[in-house]
């Protein structure tokens, strides 16, 4: 390696390679990671999903809290594990077996797709990390799981953050072959996406995890595309769609957090999406990229469409995310991209939180965590806001199944 790709790398020290220094520093990193995960997570223990409060567990069922203490007075379910201060606390998957019993009897409490009801599967994409994308993702996947869907999380950013949060450290939780890679690359080591996804410690959610193989896409499929007898098989934008064909009897949602570039892995989950969300961080320079991002998208998409490729959509919609209500300037950009977009804009945005940003340090979602941890007043923002966004992506896939 020539002389001016070297440096020192402490004072005093022989010059190292840069490709040498930056390993080091990874391996650094990495070691400190999983200290840190060690100390919060023991070897022996597993992320867990906390457990809810009557009041909670009766809200996200969608009964009174008095209907859910007949329920258990009369014997028609168990009784609640209680808490030092004698209150009942419930667990997501006692949440959904409550919910499935009731539905046996009468329905809107089991919102799964019925039968001809097509999966849904939502892609949640920028061009430009810092969006918010991840964060939108995990809350709106663990959003649908609460309310009784069976839900799948791909992670197909090879920086792997929608993993870490549900507690799966890409360096040494993972094999070869354990992320979509395996499901959609190009050789004979290709296995059936099914064999590929996880549990979760949350009821109802299931992921399909991502680390840095997920690179292994991008470089092999200009290869392919080479090749003299390219097949349908063969062809890129296909191959995330054809993957889920091994699950799609299993789950209602999908859920596609995508890379934060415009690349081969980005244009399969595009065309393998039902719907799109698009996530927009309101400040001038994230919307300029946005525009650069979105003229790039049309011209492949027109490429992808003349070669067959999927691009049409239930719904395609921009989030806001990272919102300051209050900030001046955020609001300008806010109602212009409204003016501009109309009804393509979500009128409800993921507002910016000390609470999202605390629970993340712990790599966990508002979802998680208790309101006792925070001050009640900065929970309750939050989380009505969480709702009120998730809750109005709902219902366009309750639409797209033909419901109110």
């Amino acid at each position: 390696m020539p002389e001016s790709i070297t440096v020192e790398a402490t004072r005093g020290s022989a010059p190292k390679s840069l490709t040498r220094l930056i390993e080091g520093d990874a391996d650094i990193l990495s070691a400190q990671l999983q200290q840190l995960r060690a100390r919060a997570f023991p070897p022996s223990a597993e992320k867990e999903l906390r457990k809810f409060m009557a009041g909670e567990a009766a809200k996200l069922i969608g009964i009174s809290d008095a209907y859910l203490r007949t329920l258990v007075l009369d014997g028609v379910i168990p009784e609640a594990e209680k808490n030092a201060a004698g209150r009942r606390l419930y667990s997501l998957k006692q949440i959904h077996d409550i919910r499935d019993h009731l539905g046996k009897n009468k329905k809107g409490y089991v919102p799964r797709r019925a039968n001809g009801d097509k999966l849904q599967v939502l892609a949640v994409t920028n061009f430009k990390g810092g969006s918010g994308k991840t964060t939108t993702s995990a809350h709106l996947a663990q959003f649908f799981a609460l309310r009784g869907y069976r839900v799948l999380a791909v992670d197909l950013d090879p920086q792997a953050s929608l993993s870490a949060l549900f507690g799966i450290q890409p360096e040494f939780d993972l094999e070869a072959n354990e992320t979509i890679y395996g499901a959609i690359r190009y050789d004979e080591q290709q296995r059936p996406l099914r064999d590929i996804v996880r549990k979760t410690y949350f009821t109802g959610l299931d992921i399909v995890p991502g680390n840095l193989e997920l690179q292994e896409f991008e470089h092999e499929t200009p290869r392919a595309l080479t090749e003299k007898s390219r097949s349908a098989d063969k062809m890129f934008f296909t191959r995330v769609a054809t993957s889920l064909t091994s699950v799609q009897g299993d789950y209602d949602i999908v859920v596609l957090d995508c890379p934060p570039s415009l690349g081969y892995l980005t244009l399969s989950a595009l065309c393998a999406a039902t719907s799109v969300l698009v996530t927009i961080h309101p400040q001038m320079l994230d919307v300029a990229s946005m525009s650069q991002f979105l003229h790039m998208t049309a011209g492949l998409f027109d490429v992808v469409e003349r070669a067959g490729g999927n691009a049409g959509y239930d719904f395609f919609r921009y989030v806001l995310t990272r919102y300051e209500p209050n900030d001046g300037s955020q609001s300008q950009i806010a109602g212009l991209l409204k003016g501009l977009f109309g009804d393509r804009v979500l009128t409800n945005a993921m507002v910016k939180s000390a609470a999202i940003s605390d629970a993340g340090i712990t790599k966990q979602t508002l979802y998680e965590v208790g309101r006792e941890n925070f001050h009640r007043q900065t929970y309750d923002r939050a989380i009505e806001a969480l709702d009120a966004l998730n809750s109005e992506i709902e219902a366009l896939v309750s639409q797209t199944w033909g419901r109110k």
